[in-house]
């Protein structure tokens, strides 16, 4: 989630994010007992529209790499990727959720609400911090603080498998606002 970011690298990161005129979404790292491990960023056009090109990922990555290493960030090895939110675009701030309302959504919660601790279902509301999701008839509010993960769960259509004409490519935007991982760098 966002705001689980912490703050220096945060401090780190986002300048240069907004420099390619983007906005940070998430930032996930998964450190070994080893050393090694993976840092994740995920970024957006502050349209939201998920439409961030495999070469502004690269770009992004490369700057973020060079500003890690420079201020000794990261201890050890490390692998990092930047992506656009893909398919299952992760829901980590107020404004991703308002944005996906009427949508179809996987959460998990940091503690149980109603008993349980993971929903899928349609998110109905975002208001005042409150996620109303609507899971097999039944509504659940779920605040905004106890959320621990949250995705988008694309709905596919028939135009997503629709043949196109022989020699005919989707436009090259679509399928980076689709296909998500783009940028990666073994550091």
């Amino acid at each position: 989630m966002y705001r689980d970011i912490p703050e220096e690298l945060r401090r780190l990161i986002e300048p240069v994010v907004a420099d390619h005129g983007c906005e940070l979404v998430d930032v996930d790292s998964r450190f070994g007992s080893s050393g090694s491990g993976l840092l994740r960023i995920t970024v957006d056009r502050s349209e939201g529209d998920g439409r961030v090109g495999v070469e502004r990922c690269a770009e992004i990555s490369r700057e973020i790499g060079t500003q890690l290493d420079a201020n000794d960030a990261i201890p050890g090895s490390y692998s990092l990727e930047v992506s656009s939110p893909g398919l299952d675009r992760t829901l980590s701030r107020d404004k991703d959720f308002a944005a996906a309302c009427g949508q179809e959504v996987k959460l998990k919660t940091r503690r149980p609400v109603d008993g349980r601790r993971r929903f899928k279902g349609r998110l109905i509301d975002f208001k005042e911090g409150i996620a109303v999701l609507q899971v097999d008839g039944e509504a659940f509010e779920i605040p905004f603080e106890d959320v621990e993960k949250a995705n988008s769960i694309y709905q596919f259509s028939p135009a997503d498998f629709a043949k196109r004409p022989e020699g005919e490519c989707p436009k090259a935007e679509n399928d980076e606002a689709r296909g998500g991982k783009s940028g990666g760098t073994n550091r």
